[in-house]
């Protein structure tokens, strides 16, 4: 890195940036045709259930269902071993009313990266990160690789910290230290960027800078990383 690279924040120089995946980076957007067929209590998914199946399944925090000792187990682990994040939101989907079989279709898709569609300033705005020399990482509490919804949108960042792989999750510092020191920089030269005040804020007790960005729809999100780090002060 050279010594003008980086992004001068005040009197500090950001030379790093790392962001949330779900919410923030990419979002999983359902399709119509997944719920076909589908039963809750008896009856065809309708809209208003499928919006609220979808949130049970993207809230970064939380407990969407009523949970058992095992089950409970399950959920707080659920980012960091893929069996058990299956366990878990097959639960929250049975407890939700869907039959095993349709539990089981619907739960695919969650994990399927093709399944995740990016946000329209995703591509962009790492691009032009990298393009001022600044540094990029996704750390993300998931339990599934992510790097080929990367490929199929033509973005990239210079490192992925995944929970699965690591072993630990936010609010976890250690997963954001994981992830300065594979950069090689400081938290007090870096940005955490998510959607999520408990999990990502997490990172400003290290000392990162933090851009909390709304998880809505991608299409009524259009610019929402380029407008959150210009007000925290990157005129990008």
């Amino acid at each position: 890195m050279t010594p003008d690279s980086g992004w001068h924040h005040g009197s500090v120089t950001i030379r790093a940036a790392l962001f949330d995946y779900s919410g923030t980076l990419f979002r999983l957007e359902e399709d119509d045709s997944w719920f076909d067929g589908l039963v809750v209590d008896d009856k065809l998914v309708d809209g208003h259930v499928q919006v609220e199946l979808m949130r049970r399944l993207t809230a970064p925090t939380g407990r969407p269902v009523d949970m058992g000792p095992e089950e409970y187990h399950a959920w707080v682990n659920r980012d960091l071993q893929p069996h058990l994040h299956r366990e878990a939101y097959l639960h929250v989907l049975r407890e939700s009313g869907l039959a095993d079989e349709h539990a089981e279709l619907l739960y695919r898709r969650v994990i399927d990266p093709a399944s995740w569609t990016p946000y329209p300033d995703t591509a962009d705005v790492l691009r032009r990160l990298s393009d001022r020399g600044i540094r990029t990482c996704v750390v993300s509490n998931i339990p599934f690789d992510v790097r080929a919804a990367f490929a199929t949108a033509g973005a990239g960042t210079d490192d992925y910290v995944l929970s699965f792989e690591v072993g630990v999750v936010k609010p976890n510092h250690e997963i954001f230290e994981i992830a300065l020191n594979r950069l090689g920089v400081d938290a007090a030269d870096a940005v955490m960027v998510g959607d999520s005040e408990e999990a990502d804020g997490a990172a400003r007790e290290l000392g990162c800078g933090f851009v909390l960005v709304d998880p809505l729809p991608t299409w009524e999100r259009p610019d929402g990383l380029v407008r959150g780090l210009r007000e925290f002060g990157l005129d990008i």
